[in-house]
């Protein structure tokens, strides 16, 4: 228990602790801060505090506009501020419960703080993890027989994402314009996306990294994860569709991808671990692990057009339906010596389960535009309309508490088209 109140409900009990990056009006210099019931520690000021073996000499990572020299400290260091900040806020602990000018300097509500992103972003990867997802997609474009390619079920398939589009949650986001071919029997056209489309996905930040040339092995790849946050990898399906050939997504997928504020440490899930999915054929050894990296992390996704009341929710899902995990993805990632970096970030691909109010994006939820999907209030979508907004939620259910990520949302707003 903490001495901060803290709701039954909430995604922010002092067993989560997430880290994230924020402003105040008082105060407009982003600062790391950690979300506690509907407040905010404020690091950068209680960062005298932090004395132990590892930090005492590192303090100054608390001062820092970003996560990244913290997320660089690698374990010790994660652990330690870990158990400094559960003891602080713990409601037996006199420290700064009792001291009213540290508390009124320290905290701060969230309801009044602006959040950004929680590290600067050098690389962004995604992948394409979940084996349902990628059997539907397989499915509708090229037949039950090769719905996944050879390679899938060898290797944790990803692509270089577009790390200068990734926003925070409430960031609204520009319908892209680009180059489509809807008739086949016709020349490709210019103009806005009309197959619009969400992806439920979470992502990693990367700790410590490793130097050029040389890979994280897969027995060390856990001093490498700090946490995870929620994602909406937006998809403009058309653009997609006619520009992927031969070499991957590109404009259809760069534009803007979303994520929760709040990342939420590996320490905090690792109550919800599970066990790891049965990988058929067995990978290769580079790839293989016995560490449960599995979680259960109850995910949906909740769509508010214009004009109503509340939202809809279209897809209940888990991270748990994973098929590689993120050790096996970190591991991939450097297995060619690419050098990986504090702040980088590393997505699941859209995460969809066996049923089909399990699956993760539009395209398979309107099973490529021929069912619709009811939103009641009379409203029905196949893909996103102008003015749509997104919601995607989180959260592992404890005993009497839960672990969450908090929002990570974005509204559509219409393409700007040349005049």
């Amino acid at each position: 228990m903490s001495f901060i109140p803290v709701a039954a409900d909430s995604d922010f009990p002092i067993q989560n602790l997430p880290y994230g990056v924020f402003s105040t009006p008082d105060n407009p210099r982003p600062r790391i801060g950690v979300a506690i019931g509907d407040q905010i520690l404020d690091l950068s000021a209680i960062k005298h505090l932090f004395t132990g073996p590892v930090l005492a000499k590192q303090q100054d990572v608390f001062a820092k506009p970003t996560l990244n020299s913290f997320m660089g400290l690698g374990p010790a260091a994660w652990k330690e501020a870990r158990a400094l900040l559960q003891s602080l806020l713990a409601a037996g602990q006199a420290r700064l419960r009792d001291d009213a000018e540290l508390r009124g300097r320290a905290l701060a509500s969230q309801a009044s703080a602006t959040m950004h992103l929680p590290a600067a972003i050098g690389d962004y990867t995604d992948f394409y993890s979940s084996q349902q997802h990628a059997t539907n997609i397989g499915i509708m474009f090229r037949g039950k027989e090769n719905a996944l390619m050879p390679n899938w079920l060898s290797l944790p398939v990803g692509y270089h994402g577009r790390a200068s589009s990734v926003v925070v949650s409430g960031t609204p986001i520009r319908r892209p314009m680009g180059q489509m071919r809807p008739d086949n029997s016709k020349p490709p056209v210019y103009g806005p996306c009309k197959l619009l489309d969400v992806e439920l996905e979470m992502a990693f930040f990367v700790g410590p990294g490793n130097r050029l040339g040389e890979p994280i092995p897969i027995s060390e790849a856990h001093e490498h994860i700090f946490g995870v946050v929620l994602m909406n990898d937006w998809s403009a399906r058309d653009i997609q569709q006619w520009e992927y050939v031969p070499l991957g997504p590109f404009l259809g997928k760069s534009f803007a991808t979303t994520i929760s504020p709040w990342v939420v440490p590996i320490d905090a899930l690792a109550p919800f671990t599970v066990p790891n999915p049965k990988q058929d054929p067995r990978p290769l050894p580079y790839l293989c692990h016995d560490q449960p990296y599995t979680f259960d992390i109850n995910l949906s996704v909740a769509l508010k057009g214009e004009g109503m009341s509340q939202a809809a929710t279209i897809c209940r899902s888990n991270f748990k339906h994973m098929y590689w995990t993120m050790l096996q993805q970190l591991a991939h990632h450097s297995v060619n010596g690419c050098n990986l970096r504090p702040g980088d970030l590393l997505a699941s691909g859209t995460i969809s389960g066996p049923e089909p109010e399990n699956f993760g994006c539009m395209l398979e939820l309107s099973w490529k535009g021929t069912k619709p999907i009811e939103l009641g209030q009379g409203q029905t979508r196949t893909f996103l309309l102008d003015g749509d907004e997104v919601i995607i939620t989180g959260h592992c259910q404890g005993d009497g508490y839960r672990v969450g990520f908090g929002p990570c949302t974005g509204k559509v707003l219409p393409a700007l088209v040349p005049a």
